[in-house]
């Protein structure tokens, strides 16, 4: 299999299980590009982002390879039709019972409902790849099935229930306006954590990255000096807006904005913001359900801005609302776009 593609696309759910998988491909894989979709209408414009992107990179034979996520038989025919238009091979490697029509229909599509999918990823990476020849990630890999497929009587279930917690718990980057630096953040996290279980007693290890996590945490986000949790994401969530800001960017009524998406602590990041991109006159957020917040540093009233775009409110340098009509998007693109378009009708 290996001589049959040479650039690999991996798209994978947004649990440990899913991150478990792309933890391991990335360390086989040299030509290698991640996405990470929830189960539902998100899987299918990941889909459909990984087409676009193969068609802009000239002289591939890519791979698409999908991990613990399920499709149905009629999703498999489409995307078995795309992937033939695009040269690419497939594989499906999951371990969710809702599969088993599809996978009994499609040659490229492996299911297993007695093991986790980073267990089956890790499986076939030895298979085909000569992977992992030592075992060494047998330990981190046995802690996700564990908590993953619920074995508590596994020696790795007390690591793996810290394992869960620690990656359902770091939504410190949003993973729609900023997905490929939110999985480098998590794949990171399970890499110290992977460290962590090797180099210490295995009962002792669930307390040792407990312990450990929130140095673990500060450590990534850490720029040039400490600081505070808090202080150190917004700057580094701060740095990401101002490299991508001509794509994030937005206007009222010729006022000029920076457009994120539920990315919180927006005060905080607001302010970091405005500061270090003076000519820029207010930043927004906005949530799931299109509650929106505006921050701005005297340069706009963006309390106005607020009542006159969704009904709110506020004072003159930090409001809020809610956007009519709001449709929740995957991609930050079709959200910016739709929100552009809404501004302008307001204006």
């Amino acid at each position: 299999m290996k001589s049959d593609f040479d650039y690999v696309f991996h798209l994978s759910h947004i649990d440990l299980d899913g991150y478990g998988c792309q933890f391991l491909t990335t360390k086989v894989f040299e030509n290698i590009k991640c996405y990470n979709a929830n189960y539902g209408a998100e899987v299918n414009e990941r889909i459909e982002q990984i087409f676009s992107d193969i068609s802009k990179i000239e002289g591939i034979k890519p791979l698409i390879l999908i991990t613990d996520l399920n499709l149905t038989t009629k999703e498999c025919n489409a995307l078995e039709k795309k992937a033939v238009s695009a040269g690419a091979k497939l594989a499906l490697l999951d371990h969710h019972g809702t599969g088993a029509n599809a996978a009994e229909r499609f040659a490229w599509y492996y299911l297993d409902t007695s093991k986790c999918a980073t267990v089956i990823t890790y499986e076939w990476l030895k298979e085909n790849f000569g992977f992992d020849k030592e075992g060494v990630f047998e330990p981190i890999v046995q802690a996700i099935n564990a908590i993953d497929i619920w074995v508590d009587e596994s020696k790795y279930f007390p690591y793996g229930r810290v394992l869960l917690g620690m990656i359902s718990g770091a939504r410190e980057v949003n993973r729609v306006v900023f997905a490929n630096e939110d999985r480098e953040y998590k794949l990171n996290l399970i890499a110290e954590a992977d460290k962590i279980l090797r180099e210490n007693p295995l009962d002792d290890a669930p307390i040792i990255l407990d312990d450990a996590l929130h140095q673990i945490k500060k450590g990534f986000f850490i720029q040039e000096k400490n600081d505070t949790k808090d202080n150190l994401v917004a700057d580094f969530v701060t740095e990401i807006l101002s490299k991508n800001r001509d794509e994030m960017t937005v206007y009222y009524k010729g006022k000029k904005g920076i457009l994120t998406y539920s990315t919180g602590n927006t005060s905080l990041i607001g302010n970091n913001f405005l500061l270090k991109n003076e000519d820029y006159d207010f930043y927004m957020d906005i949530n799931s359900r299109g509650g929106f917040s505006l921050r701005s540093n005297n340069k706009v009233d963006v309390s106005k801005i607020a009542e006159e775009i969704g009904n709110g409110g506020g004072h003159p340098n930090a409001g809020g609302g809610k956007i009519e009509g709001y449709k929740d998007n995957f991609v930050y693109e079709k959200l910016r776009e739709f929100v552009q378009a809404y501004l302008k009708e307001k204006e």
